[in-house]
């Protein structure tokens, strides 16, 4: 295949891809220089290494993600607006797998501000305005909400919950429930001890 038309963007969604098929562990500009069918060194004026192109690839599913929790989120608020973003979080997991994975690496300070690490961040907060939460309250609860999403998330897809009932998705449904009671009587800070 001619090196014509080979760009970042086109390597990192192809990178993308990849990882869909085989691991986000898997991605490497070696991996991506056999799918196009040239010599790694040939990649090299698009992507620096391969945590360049790994860092590509989390910048694409960070903004994929957070693209889809926009629109699951407009006009929802409460519960619905827990449920929303959840399942935006849990779908793209069982889509795209790998992207998924990506969405979790460590970035350096500098990618990371310019992620869309933010956003999520700020649409985790705009559901929690439903619940009346104050800060340092909200910062918690921001907390939460990531961890058991990206928790069950992580246990679902690694086959955790496939030898049991019951189901995982009414599970996942018991799950949201919770914790829509939860926030709805988040329980007081704890008074200072005189």
């Amino acid at each position: 295949m001619a090196r014509v038309g080979l760009t970042t963007e086109r390597l990192v969604r192809a990178g993308a891809e990849l990882a869909d098929e085989v691991g986000f562990d898997q991605v490497t500009v070696s991996a991506l220089a056999r799918r196009f069918d040239v010599k790694v060194a040939s990649l090299y004026s698009h992507v620096k290494n391969s945590q360049d192109l790994r860092t590509g690839i989390a910048l694409l599913a960070l903004e994929e993600l957070a693209d889809r929790g926009a629109a699951a989120l407009a006009g929802r608020a409460g519960k619905d607006a827990l449920t929303a973003l959840a399942n935006v979080y849990r779908d793209y997991a069982r889509e795209h797998p790998g992207r998924y994975a990506a969405a979790q690496l460590k970035l350096s300070p500098e990618a990371a501000a310019a992620s869309a690490g933010g956003r999520h961040a700020r649409m985790t907060r705009a559901i929690l305005r439903g619940y009346d939460l104050t800060e340092p309250d909200q910062t918690h609860a921001v907390r939460l909400l990531g961890s058991v999403f990206h928790g069950y998330v992580s246990l679902e897809l690694g086959g955790g919950f496939s030898h049991s009932a019951p189901d995982s998705q009414e599970t996942w449904s018991r799950v949201l429930d919770a914790l829509d009671a939860l926030l709805r009587n988040w329980p007081a800070p704890p008074t200072p001890s005189v």
